[in-house]
């Protein structure tokens, strides 16, 4: 083994760390979070799905960041002194095989934006890409995370749009799809943590931190679910699903459940049409409002009878109507 200062110390034991299966439970536990967020907005139990929001974005680039650091601090844990090749193997099977399963799945769930390359997808690949970077010089590995979070950034070619090269993440659009997690930035995260793993592991395992060991039965679930986190992953999704949408059967939709899309589809469609951006906004509050008051908001598929559409019709424009005459009178 090379002693050039350029490189860091391997892990000094092969050995599991239970505070890393810890921190993996609590990022299990921020991901069923959010997907119980989603769930909920998608069978519209809520009035609106936060999960689509800019924070709710944020908060699963957050999560999916965080699995796929622990994914580069794993792979120097696991192949630290040199590759392991039947466990690395295995681990990649196991990976690639729950990808393919969520491709499956959600083509039939979400035939129009079924997953592709989620998560689980880009992870069997980084896992693959990264194991040089785990004998490089740290600062190469440091320098080449910085690129790939760079490349983003600099490159939105065209090109690089068609269907096959989506895995990359540099074309000039998003694909439609309910997991997207492409190579670039995200393979960055994979190589941050191997750049963790290989400048932390000896001194985590050396310390307090590496010794804990879960005694309570919290710990050991917590613990139990990080060590076991591709199962988790794979089930509480059907699971999360299979229980709420139980609850909208009993409790039906939340009555406001699609109201800030209604508006805002409302406003879009009176502008292009001619209508003044400003009177548009509350004539768009004004007609939701009317809709709800006569039953006649309909956000959950049932049909218009041809008397309710003419009511509808109606009420929407008998609000905008009454605001434009409202503009125009002398003040």
């Amino acid at each position: 083994m090379s002693t050039n200062a350029s490189r860091a110390a391997p892990a000094a034991t092969h050995r599991r760390l239970p505070i890393i299966d810890a921190v993996r439970a609590a990022a299990l536990l921020a991901m069923a979070a959010y997907h119980t967020l989603w769930d909920l907005g998608y069978l519209r139990l809520t009035a609106e799905n936060y999960a689509l929001t800019a924070a709710g974005h944020r908060a699963a680039e957050a999560i999916a960041g965080t699995f796929l650091t622990l994914v580069g601090v794993g792979l120097a844990l696991m192949n630290g002194r040199g590759i392991r090749l039947q466990p690395t193997l295995l681990r990649l099977a196991r990976i690639g095989g729950a990808a393919l399963l969520v491709t499956l799945g959600t083509w039939f769930a979400f035939p129009d934006a079924y997953v592709f390359f989620g998560i689980l997808h880009c992870i069997a690949v980084a896992s693959v890409l990264g194991l040089p970077f785990l004998f490089a010089p740290v600062p190469v590995t440091a320098l080449a995370a910085a690129a790939v979070f760079a490349a983003p950034l600099l490159v939105h070619a065209p090109s690089l749009d068609a269907p096959i090269l989506y895995f990359l993440g540099l074309g000039a659009g998003t694909p439609r799809t309910n997991d997207y997690v492409p190579l670039f930035p995200w393979f960055g995260f994979v190589l941050s943590g191997i750049v963790l793993g290989r400048l932390g592991l000896t001194r985590l395992a050396g310390s307090c931190l590496g010794a804990w060991a879960p005694r309570s039965a919290l710990s050991r679930a917590a613990t139990f679910a990080g060590r076991h986190s591709l199962v988790v992953y794979l089930v509480h999704q059907p699971v999360l699903l299979g229980m709420l949408t139980g609850l909208v059967t009993l409790a039906g939709p939340n009555p406001l459940a699609g109201l800030r899309a209604f508006r805002a589809d409302y406003v879009t469609i009176c502008t292009r049409t001619g209508g003044e951006p400003p009177l548009c906004r509350i004539a768009a509050r004004c007609t939701s409002e009317a809709l709800l008051k006569e039953d006649l908001f309909r956000e959950d598929g049932r049909p218009f009878s041809p008397q309710e559409r003419l009511r509808a019709q109606a009420l929407s424009q008998g609000c905008y109507g009454a605001l434009e005459a409202a503009a125009r009178m002398p003040r």
